[in-house]
């Protein structure tokens, strides 16, 4: 490993500048060159010099599959050039110390201290859980010192607490188990750090589509060994661009909402003596319509027929890709939307009617890509407030962008597919 003057120089390589084309497009290749080196001097600044390795993980895009895999169901997700990254040194005492830019203070977690602390910060919490993940799986930890810095919205729907997760997996992955842990490993420990020190009930989707990398469907049928599948699509290079929008709302607190979700489709699930809806079928729901409804609610049976129709969808949107469909594509995409819209319905908080950001956003936007005929848009994520994703042809994204910041007057974010999963930077070759 080099020091930070000699990994700021490296930087200039053509390794490197291959590498990071590659993760970000060449037209992104000088921001990128300032942004590690930047990263790099915040390190040294703050930690002093040492033997430095960089980091990166991405944040993702959730294009099919909405709420499908905590029901072990399918997804088609792709890593994007939207990402968390980290300049780090191993030490020798079982401490993790790092700076997360834009946060105040600086973070510390004692390896020797396993169990949650109440009260602690959410990113303790996270990383504490991570640490714990390791080791319950019979891996190595180890302290190191980090300076991170993060361009993935956060509390958006892009899954920037996933794409922190992975970072630090990929950190301890490096420094302390020689790389051994693949996608599936690591993703399996941010779950594991989300559901048990977080309360948050996640699935494995979003650390799957940020460690793995590019365009991949997902099979989650059996959890413990989950089906990926590249899928050699290039949007752009189709004439099309995929845009999220950040709707004003942010994720902060839905906890409630978000496992509502899986806990009314479960229900439906355990009522007709199934665990999962993955292990059911809509003829099933027909047949017992009426005493669904009453045991479990119209929303858990509307919920649980949103999946059914998403499952199916995820295997239609990868054949159209794969055939040059794209108007079939697009036209999935749509149906996806309306579902979450309506069936699922996941696109505002019933709690809080007179603020539906991503719903307004989405009507916008509709009107939008009806004027000029082309295009799809859908809510992104687990929903209720945050981002949606809109796919529409290239020459129209900056006037959309435009539009929704006249309308809306918040941002959006041309975002690219990355093949590159979380990682640790080979400058060397």
């Amino acid at each position: 490993m080099l020091n930070a003057e000699q990994t700021i120089e490296r930087l200039q390589s053509s390794t490197a500048k291959t590498l990071l084309s590659k993760m970000y497009g060449e037209g992104q290749l000088s921001d990128q060159i300032t942004r590690y080196s930047a990263l790099i001097q915040s390190f040294k600044g703050h930690f002093g010099d040492g033997e430095l390795a960089l980091f990166s993980a991405p944040g993702r895009c959730e294009i099919g599959g909405n709420h499908t895999d905590h029901n072990q169901g399918k997804v088609l997700a792709g890593s994007i050039n939207l990402d968390t990254i980290a300049a780090a040194v191993k030490v020798d005492e079982p401490v993790i110390t790092f700076i997360s830019e834009g946060y105040p203070g600086q973070f510390e977690v004692d390896l020797t201290q396993q169990e949650a602390v109440e009260g602690e910060a959410s990113t303790l919490s996270l990383v504490r859980g991570i640490v714990s993940g390791f080791k319950e799986m019979g891996y190595e930890v180890g302290g190191f010192k980090a300076y991170i810095t993060s361009n993935v919205i956060p509390a958006s729907g892009l899954s920037s607490s996933a794409s922190f997760e992975m970072l630090i997996g990929s950190i301890l992955n490096t420094f302390y188990n020689e790389s051994k842990l693949d996608a599936v490993i690591l993703s399996e420990i941010g779950k594991y750090a989300e559901n048990k020190y977080w309360n948050k009930p996640s699935g494995l989707l979003d650390q799957m589509a940020c460690a793995y990398g590019g365009l991949i469907t997902i099979d989650f049928a059996d959890p413990e060994q989950p089906v990926i599948q590249p899928v050699d699509y290039d949007f752009q290079s189709s004439g099309y661009s995929l845009v999220i929008v950040n709707t004003g709302g942010n994720h902060a607190d839905l906890t409630e909402d978000y496992a509502a979700v899986p806990n009314e489709m479960h229900a439906v699930a355990k009522a007709l003596g199934a665990k999962v809806c993955r292990d059911l079928s809509p003829e099933d729901v027909y047949r017992n319509l009426n005493s669904l409804r009453e045991q479990c609610g119209d929303r858990a049976v509307l919920r649980a027929l949103h999946f059914f129709a998403e499952n199916d969808r995820v295997d239609a949107q990868v054949e159209a890709l794969q055939g040059g469909q794209l108007d079939r594509f697009l036209e999935l995409i749509t149906d996806s939307g309306n579902s979450s819209w309506k069936w699922l319905q996941n696109c505002y908080q019933e709690t809080d009617v007179r603020h539906q950001g991503i719903t307004v956003t989405l009507a916008l936007t509709e009107s939008y890509l009806k004027s000029i005929g082309k295009g799809a848009c859908r809510v992104h994520g687990g929903g209720f407030a945050g981002v949606i994703l809109t796919i529409l042809p290239n020459e129209e994204a900056p006037k959309y962008a435009q539009f929704i910041k006249e309308t809306i007057g918040t941002s959006t974010f041309i975002i690219n597919v990355r093949e590159q999963g979380a990682i640790c930077l080979d400058l060397e070759g």
